[in-house]
């Protein structure tokens, strides 16, 4: 599906929530009225010059309406330069370059204030997530049924097999966390995570690294009023030698995270 300019494009909250909604042949949820409701895709990217462009071609070719707001955090390895060659002329595609490198959560903090969408989404570059998931993720919003919702690698979708200890330990961040917020996620840590955009610009995040996901799952589940719903997703996973980035480093630090918002920050 070609992405279609988006001024104009986003729907009152109010809209919103006096239309039902209905399945179309293609599987896109629109409104009553016909109307689809439009998803930003924020993409943080870092020295991910070997998949960059596959990654925003597949959220291209996924069918629901979007745009892409890219955020380039300071790449060395050429990355920027098939961001201005290629990705720029891409219809639908909006990118930022930050001045350094200053971490995930700095990124998406940009790609959040430039996102224009109803629904907001977060996506990596390294084609680990399939973006023909994101529908499916985003369709309890669509539907009126949340205002958040997180894509699980637990529930039952197709994954790869790699690291026993990454999965020990992404469970006892997500036990860690769900203790604290009350919450009974199964997947604390995923890249998928979809919001209201209201709701998610509502919440003052802080964190310049990996500590994002841990801070905005605690500082969302203050919010008493917020519905939230998990679906299943497939996941490929990288490894070190394919370009994952993440370490025990970062598992020290989203427990630092847990404890410094949800213990130590009560109000």
């Amino acid at each position: 599906m070609s992405t279609q300019e988006t001024h104009g494009m986003v729907h009152t909250a109010r809209e919103r929530e006096a239309s039902s909604t209905a399945d179309t042949a293609d599987g896109r949820a629109r409104t009553s009225a016909g109307k689809e409701m439009l998803v930003s895709v924020v993409m943080p990217c870092f020295n991910e010059r070997p998949t960059i462009l596959a990654s925003v071609k597949r959220v291209l070719e996924a069918p629901f309406l979007k745009e892409i707001v890219l955020v380039d955090d300071g790449s060395t390895d050429g990355t920027r330069e098939v961001l201005a060659g290629e990705v720029e002329k891409l219809a639908g595609v909006r990118v930022f370059y930050q001045d350094k490198n200053r971490g995930k959560g700095a990124a998406l903090r940009r790609g959040f204030q430039e996102a224009n969408g109803d629904i907001i989404i977060v996506q990596d570059c390294d084609l680990e997530y399939d973006p023909r998931d994101i529908p499916s993720v985003v369709k309890p919003i669509v539907e009126g049924d949340a205002d958040v919702v997180y894509g699980s690698r637990f529930l039952g979708g197709p994954h790869r097999v790699l690291y026993y200890w990454h999965s020990v330990g992404n469970h006892m961040l997500t036990t860690a966390s769900n203790m604290i917020t009350d919450l009974n996620l199964t997947d604390m840590e995923t890249c998928y995570k979809a919001f209201r955009a209201e709701i998610l610009k509502s919440i003052e995040l802080e964190e310049d690294r990996f500590g994002f996901e841990p801070e905005v799952t605690v500082k969302m589940a203050r919010k008493r009023e917020i519905r939230v719903y998990e679906v299943p997703i497939s996941y490929k996973g990288r490894t070190y030698a394919e370009g994952k980035k993440i370490g025990l480093k970062d598992a020290f630090r989203a427990m630092y995270c847990l404890a410094r918002y949800g213990l130590l920050k009560r109000s």
